[in-house]
């Protein structure tokens, strides 16, 4: 058989078309495909829940790939290892309560449980603003990554959702274009982003799991981006946290039954 590059060409495109105008109307939107936010679409998708993801980078898993230091190892305490052992992510015992797991491993299992499940994952897209109806987050407005980095005046395009969640990580991009632009209190101490406090990784791992919730009407956070919404500490290279918020995340949104 005789390769034609224009049909490969074609297939890519009416592929990726169908996949995108399939995540136009959907149940949960989920900006950043880090570990929390690939954990929750796999519980979502689990469900049956139609959930997409978009991720800015070319690469998905967030701070997961590098562990510490650009030592690929990661460390899970004992509630996030039962996670991992559901994930099919292989661990080993470190001293009592400690758990490592490759960070490849793990990054790369958890992703290809989160397309399998039924999540669409698109990388290389930008959310640069929110869409609102009546002071509820409905909607994600989405570009290009290179659009964005080269300044360039490009429209976007406009993405329905019954729910958004931000699992940006340290930055909170999306509750921070909600706390700019929209008017919305935040469900926070003083309405706005309280921003992360310095490490403590005890007290950063229960408060990352607390503060993934809903922080207004539409909008979840999860991961790092919790804390840094809702006040807590950072707490490094362990990644138990991370994934038990998406998880929590996931399920309160299931729960909820809307």
């Amino acid at each position: 058989m005789k390769l034609d590059e224009v049909k490969i060409s074609k297939a890519i495109i009416e592929a990726y078309k169908e996949k995108l105008v399939g995540s136009l109307d959907i149940d949960v939107a989920i900006v950043g495909a880090g570990p929390a936010g690939m954990a929750a679409a796999y519980y979502l998708a689990k469900e049956k829940k139609k959930v997409s993801i978009f991720e800015r980078k070319l690469s998905v898993g967030g701070g997961m790939w590098g562990g510490g230091i650009m030592f690929n190892e990661i460390v899970v305490q004992k509630k996030a290892k039962e996670l991992l052992d559901e994930l099919d992510v292989r661990t080993r015992p470190y001293e009592e309560g400690y758990y490592l797991a490759d960070s490849i491993e793990a990054v790369s299992t958890i992703c290809s449980k989160a397309v399998k499940a039924g999540a669409k994952i698109f990388n290389l897209m930008s959310a640069e603003d929110v869409m609102v109806r009546e002071k509820r987050v409905c909607g994600l407005v989405l570009n290009w990554t290179a659009v964005e980095t080269a300044k360039l005046h490009v429209d976007p395009i406009t993405m329905r959702a019954k729910f958004v969640v931000d699992a940006t990580g340290h930055a909170a991009e999306v509750v921070r274009i909600v706390e700019k632009k929209s008017g919305i209190r935040l469900k926070t101490k003083t309405g706005k982003c309280l921003g992360e406090g310095s490490m403590w990784a005890e007290a950063a791992e229960e408060m990352i799991v607390k503060n993934s919730k809903e922080v207004c009407p539409g909008l979840y956070t999860c991961g790092m981006c919790a804390n840094a919404v809702f006040g807590g500490p950072r707490m490094g290279p362990i990644f138990g946290g991370m994934l038990l918020s998406g998880r929590k995340v996931a399920k309160d949104l299931i729960d909820s039954g809307k």
